[in-house]
């Protein structure tokens, strides 16, 4: 069966010594309090920034002191205070680099020796990780590549080359050779790849087109997701996200997102730092009524379209790249899936409604 590298979370992860089973310290999360920091209690403040840890759990590690504030260990009962350092170390080892190979159905658009395009539903989660060890696109493509008569000492080196939200839907490259997996990660790197998202954001843009040149890194305070950086501190790294207005809808506008990074959560941090968050992205606060009327028709025609796309309106529509093994250029486009579609129908239907309406009233008023 084919494997593939599942990556363990960001962890400074210190040699250990070959042979041994000895547990290894290390570092998990590493932050200063806010100045702005109500005092609350340990487990409950680390409670909202780490990802898929129970309170009871980090008790635990309070108890083994596994968590220092200000190079010390703590009682559970400690309330965190502004300016506190706050150190949490885990001693788990990493995660096996085996996956369990799925057999489950995948829309494979193209498919080669070197490589793979896929068209990912939205719902699926891209990797293995914290929760959510099977049923992912990689346990899928394990089960898929066990199939092929490929080398099994290269498998572990081959795999993703980049990613999509669990949410968000459409095309990602997965690279089947080693060495297309090196020319490919080389080709994101520079910023070469060809990448277009449609995204419905709140709000009318105020231009038909333009940047958002903003750093971007995990927020301080919740880690599980991103935030924008404008003086380049916290550790942030540049993100540059390009986007032309495709389609004009009064309160929501259809836009066409282009990376030239590839960020966690890129597009939908910088739409929400310019406040027009993504439509129903329960993430970054585009899950409730953002611009519009305070109708009651209005808002019941928002939660019926929150309804048939309960998810972020993402899509990766177009992917493009220069073939690894043949230097041909490759280009693809996946269709928008059904559910931003009938919320694009729905919306038109309304706006041409408010259109109509309105031109009654200026014939009216003439």
């Amino acid at each position: 069966m084919a494997q593939f590298v599942a990556d363990t979370e960001d962890f400074d992860d210190p040699e250990e010594e070959s042979g041994t089973d000895a547990p290894v310290l290390r570092e998990r999360l590493r932050l200063t309090v806010d100045k702005g920091q109500e005092l609350l209690r340990i487990d409950k403040f680390l409670h909202n920034r780490i990802e898929g840890a129970t309170r009871s759990k980090i008790q635990q590690a309070v108890e083994d002191e596994m968590v220092l504030v200000n190079g010390e260990p703590i009682k559970a009962n400690y309330k965190v205070r502004p300016g506190d350092e706050v150190l949490v170390y885990d001693t788990r080892k990493p995660e096996s680099s085996e996956v369990i190979a799925q057999e489950m159905p995948l829309d494979i658009v193209y498919e080669d020796a070197h490589l793979l395009v896929v068209n990912k539903p939205a719902g699926m989660v891209v990797h293995p990780g914290c929760g959510n060890y099977e049923g992912t696109l990689i346990n899928g493509l394990a089960f898929y590549l066990g199939a092929e008569a490929l080398d099994t000492e290269d498998l572990p080196r081959v795999g993703l080359v980049h990613r999509i939200d669990k949410d968000t839907s459409g095309l990602l490259l997965i690279a089947k050779t080693p060495e297309a997996m090196t020319k490919l990660a080389a080709q994101f790197k520079a910023h070469t790849v060809h990448r277009r998202y449609i995204a419905l954001v709140w709000g009318d843009l105020p231009e038909d087109s333009g940047t958002i040149n903003v750093p971007v890194a995990r927020d301080l305070r919740y880690r599980k997701i991103m935030n924008v950086f404008p003086d380049g501190d916290h550790g942030s790294k540049e993100a540059i996200t390009h986007y032309t207005v495709l389609r004009r809808f009064h309160y929501v506008t259809l836009a066409e997102m282009r990376l030239e990074t590839g960020r966690t959560h890129q597009i939908r941090v910088h739409m929400k730092s310019i406040g027009h968050p993504l439509f129903n992205d329960a993430t970054y606060g585009g899950n409730h009524i953002v611009k519009g009327t305070v109708f009651t028709k209005y808002k019941q025609f928002v939660e019926n379209c929150f309804e048939l796309l309960p998810r972020q309106a993402l899509h990766a529509r177009e992917l493009g790249f220069i073939h690894p093994a043949t230097g041909e250029r490759m280009a693809f486009e996946a269709p928008v899936p059904n559910d931003i579609q009938q919320v694009l129908e729905r919306w038109e239907i309304y706006t041409s409604g408010m259109t109509s309406q309105l031109r009654k009233g200026l014939n009216g008023a003439s």
